[in-house]
């Protein structure tokens, strides 16, 4: 049976509508892939140059605390609630994760997240690498593998997804990063609301501009901000 003219007039609008689709995400397709290109380049020049930097936080950590392992990781949830292993240096002491219920009752943010000013848990050489950053580094690893990007929603843990509401979930659909709009923007000192609102707003901006200016502040926070605990 031949198409009726109503049939080729809806298939036209639909073959329209399809074609305005692909245009439309067309700059954002070539975005992601310049943006990949540039996280291998920039995470594998990162990790070379910053070698010796990482042989002496190790040391310190080791000396501190001989015990545990100088690196730490964490099960984080990634673009589309894909599960993955993030990678950081040990800022706590060996057994923090069986401490970690004993101290749930002290969370001093709202929301789905842990967070504690004055956690026992934190060793001498663990609080000043927190407080710059530098416990971040080897996530350098988790950008390479493609994990991550370097600019992104922070990855969460699997807890704190099991809370997350439909609207906060918006914020699993693309790659986390290794920083982003929430931690530039006030980080410990904002809500779990507040950090859930910044990262669909980078979702909804995010562009070439945009990641160079987070991660030039990025720089920027590591060694001037008063947030990072």
């Amino acid at each position: 049976m031949a198409p009726t003219p109503q049939q080729n007039d809806l298939e036209a609008v639909i073959d329209a509508a399809n074609i305005y689709t692909a245009y439309e995400r067309r700059p954002l397709r070539i975005y992601l892939m310049v943006k990949r290109g540039f996280d291998l380049i920039a995470a594998s020049l990162g990790l070379l140059l910053l070698s010796p930097l990482f042989f002496l936080v190790a040391f310190l950590i080791k000396l501190e605390s001989p015990k545990g392992s100088v690196f730490f990781y964490q099960t984080r949830v990634g673009r589309n609630e894909q599960t993955f292993r993030m990678f950081k240096f040990r800022s706590m002491v060996a057994n923090a994760e069986e401490m970690l219920e004993s101290l749930l009752s002290q969370n001093e943010i709202e929301g789905a997240m842990f967070k504690m000013k004055e956690d026992p848990r934190i060793t001498k050489v663990g609080k000043f690498i927190r407080k710059t950053s530098i416990d971040e580094l080897p996530q350098l690893w988790n950008v390479i593998r493609g994990d991550m990007s370097l600019v992104g929603p922070r990855p969460a843990l699997p807890r704190e997804v099991h809370e997350y509401t439909s609207y906060d979930k918006l914020r699993l659909k693309v790659q986390p990063g290794c920083t982003g709009l929430w931690q530039v923007s006030g980080r410990n000192e904002l809500s779990f609301k507040e950090m859930v609102d910044l990262d669909l707003k980078y979702i909804e901006e995010r562009g070439f501009l945009l990641d160079l200016k987070l991660m030039l502040l990025t720089v920027w926070v590591m060694f001037g901000s008063k947030n990072a605990y």
